[in-house]
């Protein structure tokens, strides 16, 4: 049994934050993000709106494109690093907004990879043969834990959710195979050190703006090419397919620069390559379901296409997932 996406959903934020926004708040310029990063502007929660409030929005368009009564759901798995609050989990928060009665769920934090994690476990979920019908969501609310006077870091990301239903196939379409990765030697140079059990909310930890996003820029970049190129180039090596063979290769939108080396490791044209990093910035693990929900409304995926995901982020954390499209 495999399982196949049969609906997809994306949320932004209406407001808009452009470059020229942030050369008033931190020492930067449109030149200088564009150049580096490929980003233009990225979307922005309004006061009050969080991680919750987009991923129902992506919840209720699944069950409507999707056909589904939110009585049939049965399991919500939730990507985030920007949960509405430690506990409960947002998975639960979307469950009582949609009106699942039946389903259970959990978040699930494996920062820009999390989106591939959290469609693993509902892929297994499937082939189980337990459950029909799983949500899967990716989102981040990153302007709630962005520094705005450190230009190394808050011009990269931007606010968005996106999800996928998944149910079982009934043809040889769906998920095909995927690579998961984890090295936790990397966590030092991607991070936010204050509000868990080692660094709790107190006046010292706000003081060393330690709920803040904290990287190593040269460091992050060097593993992340290397990386997802290598995870894309082993997926497909194994299941025997080259770039010439793929319809559409979405990698994670994290620098223009990145997704660049990663498609040219794995002879992949620039065609086939998703980029809307200009549009969003890095809504970590938001990217890649926003980008499969957007080239299957734009007819960038046809039923029978081969399409493949790839993701690097903080952990350090990585994965490809190689999909043979059922829509």
């Amino acid at each position: 049994m495999k399982a196949t996406i049969t609906a997809t959903a994306r949320y932004l934020p209406e407001r808009i934050m452009t470059n020229h926004e942030l050369e008033k708040m931190v020492e930067t310029s449109d030149e200088w993000i564009r150049t580096r990063t490929g980003i233009r502007e990225r979307h922005v929660v309004a006061e009050g709106q969080a991680s919750a409030d987009m991923s129902t929005h992506v919840a209720n368009t699944l069950l409507e494109r999707s056909n589904t009564d939110p009585s049939e759901v049965e399991a919500i798995i939730l990507a985030t690093v920007t949960p509405d609050m430690q506990f409960p989990s947002t998975a639960a928060l979307v469950q009582n907004n949609i009106g699942a009665k039946n389903a259970w769920g959990f978040d699930l934090s494996g920062a820009c990879t999390g989106f591939l994690y959290a469609l693993e476990c509902g892929t297994k979920f499937i082939e189980s043969g337990k459950y029909k019908k799983v949500i899967v969501i990716g989102v981040d609310t990153m302007s709630s834990i962005l520094d705005y006077t450190d230009r190394n870091t808050c011009v990269l990301f931007g606010d968005g959710a996106g999800g996928v239903m998944l149910e079982a196939s009934e043809d040889d379409t769906g998920i095909i195979d995927s690579i998961m990765r984890i090295d936790g030697s990397g966590g030092e140079y991607l991070k936010m050190p204050g509000g868990g059990s080692l660094h709790g909310t107190s006046h010292e930890t706000i003081d060393k703006r330690m709920h803040y996003i904290q990287q190593d820029g040269k460091i992050v970049f060097k593993f992340a090419v290397k990386g997802m190129a290598d995870v894309s180039a082993q997926i497909m090596e194994r299941n025997g397919v080259d770039g010439t063979d793929l319809t559409l290769f979405i990698p994670h939108q994290a620098n223009k620069r990145i997704i660049d080396a990663a498609a040219n490791r794995c002879n992949i044209s620039e065609d086939k390559v998703l980029i809307n990093i200009d549009r969003y910035g890095n809504t970590t693990a938001g990217t890649i379901p926003i980008g499969i929900d957007e080239a299957y409304e734009n007819g960038r995926l046809q039923k029978g296409d081969l399409l493949l995901l790839a993701a690097f982020g903080a952990g350090f954390s990585w994965g490809s997932t190689l999909i043979r499209w059922g829509m």
